[in-house]
């Protein structure tokens, strides 16, 4: 199964989950999902070779994939606590995010489910606690439950260089004015770690929503203000840095909502998400964003923020205020 073949249309809204189980030594089936965009292939099982220092249990070792990459291979079910996975014939999921390849393997896997984000169930604390984060989302399908893996954070326990980050020797930038931006991820440990890390920066003052309809909520009542006071939108909000992955509304129709009315489209808008890459960066552009920015580069999108509010290059910190000021 190759990732051209199960491409969405653009900004309708919708989602398409490959959805996986796990069986369990007490004959208890789990059901789990994970979104078709993060998908290059589903496989058989192969021969794999054992990894110098093995980063935790779950990592199996790794196999040679396309263009002589090797890639770590995951059982999700050593990594969820369920004893590993057990069938005579499992599959092994291979993915592609936030610029990197891994493998998870699975018992098997059912079928590709094209839903709207609406029907996304956002998980309870409980079930957030329980699973140790790597569940970010619930979808009711067919009578079952679904659970949304959270792959970022499964990979990002495996290896910390590939969590959210920016550059620790960056500074603050002594500012004219600060540029206020909204940003929408329904992550919450995104939104604090962009919050604090902006906030440091001392570029922005950020408004944060949950999912793209909040932000789509926030924009209509800015909109309603600026014409009120007849001025324009971007006197009040002059970014946009939004997640894709999002329930209710997701990134990329929020995007294409923006640069649809007449009023909100000056207001630059950069996708910040794991799924961006080559390969995905043109439903991006198709919608109108003005930038995309694959995570773990917070540095990146700040920068570029930055550029696309003022027209001119990111000032940098040299980790001492700088006396450099935007307009």
């Amino acid at each position: 199964m190759s990732q051209t073949q199960i491409l969405l249309e653009v900004g309708t809204n919708e989602l398409e989950l490959v959805e996986f189980y796990i069986d369990e030594a007490d004959g208890y089936r789990g059901y789990y999902g994970i979104n078709v965009s993060k998908v290059v292939e589903i496989s058989r099982s192969q021969p794999i070779t054992a990894m110098p220092q093995m980063p935790h249990p779950s990592v199996l070792g790794a196999f040679p994939f396309r263009d002589g990459r090797i890639v770590p291979l995951i059982d999700i079910s050593k990594f969820l606590n369920k004893g590993g996975v057990a069938s005579d014939d499992p599959r092994i999921i291979i993915t592609e995010f936030n610029k990197t390849h891994t493998a998870f393997l699975v018992s098997g896997v059912t079928r590709i489910h094209r839903i709207s984000w609406k029907q996304v169930e956002a998980p309870t604390p409980l079930l957030l606690e329980i699973s140790a984060g790597s569940i970010t989302a619930v979808v009711r399908l067919e009578g079952r439950v679904v659970f949304v893996l959270d792959a970022e954070a499964i990979v990002a326990a495996m290896n910390p260089a590939l969590s959210v980050k920016m550059d620790e020797n960056a500074g603050q930038i002594v500012m004219d004015r600060k540029f206020h931006i909204i940003h929408a991820d329904d992550s919450v440990s995104i939104r604090k770690l962009v919050a604090e890390l902006l906030k440091k920066e001392g570029r922005f003052e950020v408004t944060q929503a949950n999912d793209g309809e909040e932000a789509w909520k926030m924009l209509q009542e800015y909109k309603k203000e600026a014409e009120e006071k007849n001025i324009p939108v971007t006197d009040l909000v002059q970014g946009i840095i939004s997640d894709i992955e999002m329930p209710n509304l997701d990134g990329l129709t929020l995007c294409r909502y923006i640069k649809e009315d007449h009023v909100l489209k000056d207001i630059p808008v950069a996708m910040f998400s794991s799924l961006i890459s080559n390969s995905l960066a043109h439903k991006c552009q198709s919608v109108g964003a003005d930038g995309q920015f694959a995570k773990p580069d917070l540095q990146g999108i700040s920068d570029k923020m930055y550029e696309l509010i003022t027209g001119k290059p990111a000032p940098k910190a040299t980790g001492e205020n700088s006396a450099e000021a935007g307009s």
